[in-house]
């Protein structure tokens, strides 16, 4: 007759058991970012009208695409994203918002981390960029001058800002603005009024959609028009 195990050793393989279950799920999710990490692809093609026939942006260009020509456009799997926000305005709340639902839509691995102060920002973007992701996306016009600082920098990591742009961005800076953004940092005049209420649901959801998209297909360096 074989002896019954004690009960701590039951609790003890249990939780082994478990723990070993938690970190093979954690592996399988793609949450830990010290793991190695295929480079990003686009999944699909942009729809005609996002450029002009025959024609490269020149950088710091700014482009119209035609309306949905980027919606066929979506990261790979494990796509990784930080979000970098400052500010608890109504635009930058409605930008933040836009980032999680499209994250959510195409199971895009999102942090975000979120600066305290003035002092942060800088700090903000460089911890961002530490963490190694395929791209760093920022909501809030506070970080544009900070931006500005940093990313020339970092010539190897992809941003895109929403609603703002850097004023003389390097190839690794993308913006998406229209009519009532296109915050430009300080001392430096919009290329429009600035308009808080043109921050809609609709159209962040356009613009961090449409910038991705610039951002995948490589068309990266310069400005998307989307009024």
């Amino acid at each position: 007759m074989h002896p019954r195990p004690r009960p701590g050793r039951l609790l003890a393989a249990t939780a082994v058991a478990l723990v070993g279950a938690c970190l093979a799920a954690a592996c399988s999710t793609g949450d830990d970012w010290s793991r190695p990490h295929a480079a990003p692809v686009a999944v699909g093609a942009l729809g005609a009208g996002f450029l002009e026939p025959d024609s490269t942006p020149s950088p710091e260009a700014t482009i119209t695409p035609r309306s949905g020509s980027w919606d066929e456009v979506h990261p790979s799997k494990g796509y990784r994203v930080v979000l970098i926000t400052a500010g608890d305005d109504a635009p930058t709340r409605a930008l933040v918002t836009a980032v999680h639902d499209w994250a959510d839509d195409e199971h895009v691995d999102l942090r975000t981390i979120t600066a305290a102060d003035a002092h942060d920002l800088i700090p903000t973007i460089t911890e961002a960029i530490a963490m190694g992701p395929d791209l760093v996306l920022s909501a809030g016009n506070d970080l544009v001058d900070p931006l500005a600082v940093v990313t020339a920098s970092h010539l190897d990591q992809q941003f895109l800002t929403i609603g703002a742009e850097v004023a003389e961005p390097t190839h690794n800076v993308t913006a998406v603005d229209w009519s009532g953004a296109a915050f430009r940092g300080e001392g430096l005049e919009a290329s429009t009024a600035y308009d808080p209420t043109t921050f809609t649901a609709a159209r962040c959801a356009t613009a961090v959609r449409a910038g991705v998209a610039a951002v995948l297909t490589g068309h990266t360096g310069i400005v998307l028009w989307i009024d």
